[in-house]
């Protein structure tokens, strides 16, 4: 007796899953066809054109041959010609193809030439000799439409009847002509067929068509050669036609492999300035094969075009090994060739150029040092402890480049050397510099809180001409202790402090200094009128990121601690600002004070206005003994 062995659950599931997928397929397929048969039976309606060609669309996805005798129809018509092809390109099969030939045996003008162009889409073979014959078309539109298609089909047959006709046709038809004749060549180079290729790019290129086909037909012709197109496109480097030159530099970009580069070095030492500095350009776009050492020479010495063109290029494809040639040319008194190697310093790809920035500084004198501290701020490096010790150079300027660099890279535990720097400064120039790189490091610290907490507790110590400018950079910085520093300080019994403080508070880009601000619109002797200024520019400038109930609180507030009657008028203009029934009353309310009465009654008929003629609007209006 047998044993029967159980179906796995792995294969019932396998089963399952196959079963559940036809089912899907033939699910989208039976609602593919329906949706077909739906889309046909408008096109055969009466429905309107507009209707019609969102169907032809619609087609374009769900069409089979079936709906292609519908859409020939609509071929000849002018209003739908367009639209019905949008479909037929998209339909697979020979049926759309057919469709398409026989409508070029009957229609004419702008039908025809939208068939033609079809036809070319789809890459009809077959329709190659109707193509062929229409060349010759009388309508200059049609015979072009054929040229192009014919470029698009491609092939030894659709070629040789344009190649045939380039010579003799109209002026008005030779560049469709000379286009379709650079897509066969497309094709040819593409298929590996490159000596026909050569032949047609060279036919065109020698032939009177525009120049623009005349310089598609050379850059083909030199690409298609191969390593043996490098003479022919050096020839163009040194052709007078601006024209042929730039193709040149263009077809150089593309060309493969690194022989190319060698013969831009050798064309650079015989090029014009102008040129020279062009060819340098398009060495350089050369990454993967640039010939370094070529732009290196041409940077040391020569015409300043082309010596700052080289320079400028060392900034993108340059090494470790460019450094020091760039160094020496930035200390140049050349400016224009000093500056563009300092860019190019900073620019120079790799971390081995930071390493040996680095490593040199511990070497390197006068103006080279100064460089070396400059390129550490500007390309980011961090070399913490050499720049520190640049702080003790006797040389104010090294000092100075020294603390900008600090500036730029000093991280978050260093903070404090920086602090100290502007709280110690013994020479103005020190003193501008360092506060300026506090400030540039400030604002970079990805904690600013931390950050903020320690100049706040520098404030402590700091002499009292430092302490504005400690509070400066902790307004830069901003955030919560920031905020709570500034406001610390504006209540200090130190006028100079309070003056600062109150300006910077002013000026604050957040509305956490709203409270501070109130506060010190209430208690403060001298500036109480810029707090409440300041106060209110938060609600002007801020005011509609905040809820209603947030303006109409604060706006009440500005009222309330406002001093003078300029100071309540300036409340009035932010009620009118953001007009509500709120907002209304506030004025009705302000009316009551003698100073502003005509001001807030005129406000309260503005803000009535606009928020419209409601009963509540008519009440608060007729207590206040206002007509709207």
């Amino acid at each position: 007796m047998k044993t029967q062995h159980p179906i796995s659950f792995l294969w019932i599931a396998t089963l399952t899953a196959i079963t559940v997928a036809s089912a899907g397929i033939a699910q989208a397929q039976n609602s593919a066809s329906k949706n077909e048969r739906d889309l046909i039976a408008v096109l055969r309606s009466d429905a309107p054109d507009a209707e019609k060609a969102v169907t032809c669309k619609q087609l374009a996805l769900y069409g089979t041959s079936e709906t292609v005798p519908e859409l020939a129809k609509l071929l000849s018509n002018e209003r739908l010609n367009s639209w019905a092809r949008i479909a037929l390109e998209a339909i697979p099969g020979s049926a759309a193809d057919e469709a398409l030939r026989q409508a070029s045996d009957s229609l004419q003008g702008r039908q025809l030439v939208g068939v033609i162009n079809s036809i070319g889409v789809r890459r009809d073979k077959a329709a190659v000799e109707r193509l062929a014959g229409r060349l010759k078309d009388k309508d200059a539109d049609v015979a072009s439409a054929a040229a192009v298609a014919l470029g698009h089909i491609g092939g030894g047959a659709a070629a040789q009847p344009l190649q045939q006709a380039l010579a003799g046709a109209p002026i008005t038809v030779r560049s469709a002509i000379a286009e379709g004749l650079i897509l066969c060549a497309e094709r040819f180079t593409e298929e590996g067929k490159k000596a026909d290729a050569v032949k047609i790019y060279d036919l065109v290129r020698k032939a009177e068509v525009p120049a623009q086909r005349m310089l598609e037909a050379t850059r083909g012709a030199i690409l298609a050669r191969g390593a043996e197109g490098i003479p022919l496109l050096v020839e163009q480097l040194r052709s007078s036609d601006k024209g042929l030159f730039q193709i040149a530099l263009s077809t150089a970009r593309e060309f493969p492999g690194g022989d190319i580069d060698k013969a831009l070095a050798d064309e650079l030492t015989r090029a014009v300035p102008e040129r020279g500095a062009l060819v340098i350009a398009a060495m350089a776009d050369r990454k993967d094969t640039v010939d370094r050492a070529a732009i290196q020479k041409a940077a040391s010495s020569g015409p300043t075009l082309v010596r700052v063109a080289a320079i400028s290029a060392l900034g993108r494809v340059g090494n470790s090994q460019s450094l020091a040639p760039l160094l020496n040319i930035a200390t140049e008194s050349d400016q224009d060739v000093a500056q563009a190697a300092k860019e190019a310093l900073a620019e120079l790809p790799g971390q081995a150029v930071d390493k040996e920035i680095v490593a040199r500084l511990d070497q390197a004198q006068g103006k080279v040092y100064l460089l070396l501290i400059e390129l550490v701020g500007m390309r980011r490096i961090d070399a913490t402890a050499p720049l520190l010790k640049a702080l003790n150079n006797s040389d104010s300027g090294i000092r100075t480049a020294a603390l900008t660099a600090l500036g730029n890279t000093i991280s978050e535990k260093q903070l404090p050397v920086l602090i100290n720097q502007v709280v110690s400064a013994t020479s103005q120039d020190i003193a501008d510099a360092a506060k300026a790189a506090l400030k540039t490091a400030a604002v970079r610290m990805p904690d600013r809180e931390t950050c903020a907490a320690e100049l706040a507790a520098a404030m402590n110590r700091a002499p009292a001409a430092t302490k504005p400018v400690l509070l400066d950079i902790l307004a830069a910085v901003g955030g919560t202790k920031a905020l709570q520093a500034i406001g610390a300080a504006a209540k200090s019994s130190d006028a100079n402090l309070q003056d600062v403080s109150t300006r910077l508070l002013g000026e604050w880009m957040t509305t956490d200094a709203a409270p501070v601000l109130l506060d010190l619109s209430k208690t403060s002797d001298r500036y109480a009128g810029r707090a409440l200024r300041g106060y209110l520019r938060l609600v002007r400038q801020f005011g509609s990121t905040m809820t209603e109930q947030q303006r109409v609180e604060m706006c009440r507030n500005a009222l309330d601690a406002a001093r003078q009657p300029a100071e309540k008028k300036l409340v009035l203009e932010v009620l009118q600002r953001y007009p509500n029934v709120e907002m209304l009353k506030l004025a009705v309310k302000a009316a009551q004070t003698q100073a502003i009465s005509d001001d807030a009654n005129a406000a309260a008929l503005a803000i009535a206005a606009k928020v419209g003629n409601t009963n509540e609007v008519r009440e608060i209006l007729s207590k206040a003994g206002l007509k709207k």
